[in-house]
């Protein structure tokens, strides 16, 4: 992989966040994707989100598998601990950092090849076990590094850049997502980032299994007529469900707001996330009504988009397994091996 470092030196009035940071410290190498691919415009989201959030780069971890959508931590945070996985194992491998280190935040990037084919399994466990990360598929319908075939997320009947009709169903991994337990279902567009920057926000913010379906489209193989993931299909059959604002704090609301129904949802670290509803009548805490809902505009040939599903009392795999506050991977061999004594009592329990 080729990696080109940008420079360090940058203007001394740049705009700098509570901690002194400026958006450049949040950006990682340059970026060798195809220009245009909407896969940078996500990772400038991402780069936006923690930007905003005040998080301390040295605090985040950021995991991948294969894949064009796997090369991108590359482009951004680069002060961040980074791992680069095998191809569909980036769940399991987040889900062990994360139970030996729960202090850092954690950030899963994907692909439609690498989640929905050879990973399938390990992203269904992974949101059904609630672990406490974001999992983002940057989801643009083809195998791009492999020259533009038909991915597990294709639609069935657009065609690819050569004409060929995709003749299987695809997967939907947002239904697959609310119906493994995941407690933060979100879909976007990488060509919206007034959308999306804020839903990277919330699910980071949120406590439990966050994932994020995001259209990306691939300007090499797969932006063309008669693709169902193009910049153009996706402009014309986006159908948002809701308009979005975060806000880490307890802030009041400005008369900056536009007019709309304000949904306030206090997070576990006393954080809030106010959403700004345009359909007032779609409910995202209700998780069969959104897993309805979808297949409703699906079958209308819309792409929902939003906030699809919210559980503001959501807990992560350290709740459901009672480990303890002190993260793993802090302590001593005395405190992780409790002795002889302890496992035959343990082993005792299970006959």
């Amino acid at each position: 992989m080729t990696y080109i470092a940008k420079p360090k030196l940058h203007h001394p009035k740049l705009p700098t966040n509570k901690l002194g940071f400026t958006r450049r410290d949040y950006e990682g190498a340059v970026s060798t994707l195809c220009a245009g691919c909407g896969h940078d415009s996500i990772s400038a989201a991402i780069i936006q989100a923690c930007f905003e959030l005040d998080l301390p780069p040295h605090r985040i971890a950021k995991l991948s598998g294969i894949g064009c959508s796997s090369k991108t931590p590359t482009y951004f945070l680069g002060a961040s601990h980074g791992f680069n996985s095998v191809h569909g194992r980036m769940p399991s491998v987040l889900t062990g950092a994360n139970l030996a280190n729960r202090d850092l935040v954690y950030l899963g990037v994907s692909g439609d090849g690498d989640s929905a084919s050879i990973g399938l399994g390990q992203f269904a466990h992974s949101l059904r076990r609630g672990v406490n990360m974001l999992y983002i598929v940057e989801n643009n319908g083809v195998y791009g590094l492999t020259k533009g075939q038909f991915s597990a997320t294709s639609d069935k009947g657009s065609k690819n850049k050569r004409g060929v009709v995709n003749s299987d169903a695809a997967i939907d991994l947002v239904a697959m997502a609310l119906q493994s337990g995941a407690s933060y279902v979100a879909r976007s567009f990488s060509g919206d980032k007034a959308q999306l920057v804020p839903l990277i926000k919330g699910a980071i913010l949120h406590k439990g299994a966050a994932f994020i379906d995001c259209i990306s489209p691939c300007v090499a193989f797969n932006n063309h007529l008669g693709s169902t993931k193009s910049f153009d299909y996706v402009r014309e059959h986006n159908e948002a469900v809701n308009r979005l604002d975060v806000m880490p704090e307890r802030e009041e609301i400005t008369a900056d707001y536009a007019p709309g129904t304000v949904e306030t949802v206090e997070q576990h670290d006393g954080s809030v996330l106010r959403l700004r509803k345009v359909a007032a009548d779609y409910d995202a805490h209700d998780r069969i009504a959104a897993m309805t809902y979808l297949q409703e505009r699906q079958a209308a040939g819309e792409i929902v988009t939003g906030l699809l599903y919210l559980d503001p009392d959501s807990d992560d795999l350290h709740g459901y397994l009672g480990t303890v506050e002190r993260p793993l991977n802090a302590l001593a061999e005395a405190e992780l091996c409790p002795g002889n004594e302890a496992l035959q009592r343990l082993n005792a329990a299970l006959r």
